[in-house]
């Protein structure tokens, strides 16, 4: 039986634990649809090429929350995050797509398939991953990635930037609270994102533990 591509974001702030949220449910997407499915994170694929670009332009490798990077790095990125998630559904492979994306969810953009590129074909799900300022904070201390120095040195101003969709984008936007969460929460989640298209006649692969 040929499975449905699906297009999954995994959208949120620093911290909140989007990349882990993915990788657990990567494997349980894959068998509950039939597809395979590539995981794209924003860090992986440009992580690389903006720090040596920032470190060009402001000699600090690591400045990639400054106004400079946002304002003209930023979009590029996502853009060529979101274009290599349609080659791949294209291919008939699904794609989870990992990035703060933001923006695009208080503009509505990932719900618009004509601004990402694909057809009524492909199940998308988008995913906001959230969890408080607080737990968020001391995620990013203990991870200690170099490329979260400046949200770290410059917290009030990074803070005023956080925000939980609410309203109009909460629309059709599977919300998900990473704070301490459940099997029954992974659950529950894998469900919402693959919908009906089930080919294991209903019951739910099993999720790593």
């Amino acid at each position: 039986m040929i499975g449905v591509t699906h297009l999954v974001f995994f959208c949120g702030h620093a911290g909140t634990g989007k990349t882990t949220l993915a990788r657990k449910l990567l494997a349980p997407l894959m068998q509950a649809s039939a597809t395979p499915c590539c995981l794209l994170d924003r860090d992986t694929l440009y992580g690389g090429y903006s720090a040596a670009a920032m470190a060009m332009l402001t000699g600090d490798p690591n400045d990639r929350d400054s106004p400079l990077f946002l304002q003209h790095l930023r979009d590029p990125e996502y853009r060529g995050l979101i274009d290599t998630a349609c080659d791949n559904l294209r291919l008939g492979v699904s794609a989870m797509v990992v990035a703060p994306l933001s923006r695009e969810i208080r503009e509505r953009r990932l719900f618009d398939r004509a601004w990402l590129g694909i057809g009524d074909e492909v199940k998308l799900r988008v995913v906001w991953v959230h969890t408080t300022e607080e737990t968020a904070r001391q995620r990013i201390i203990e991870r200690a990635d170099p490329n979260d120095a400046y949200k770290l040195a410059h917290w009030d101003e990074y803070r005023q930037r956080r925000f939980v969709p609410s309203g109009d984008m909460c629309d059709d936007l599977l919300m998900f609270d990473n704070t301490a969460p459940v099997q029954a929460d992974y659950e529950t989640l894998l469900k919402r994102i693959v919908g009906e298209s089930w080919t294991t006649g209903g019951r739910l692969p099993p999720l790593p533990v």
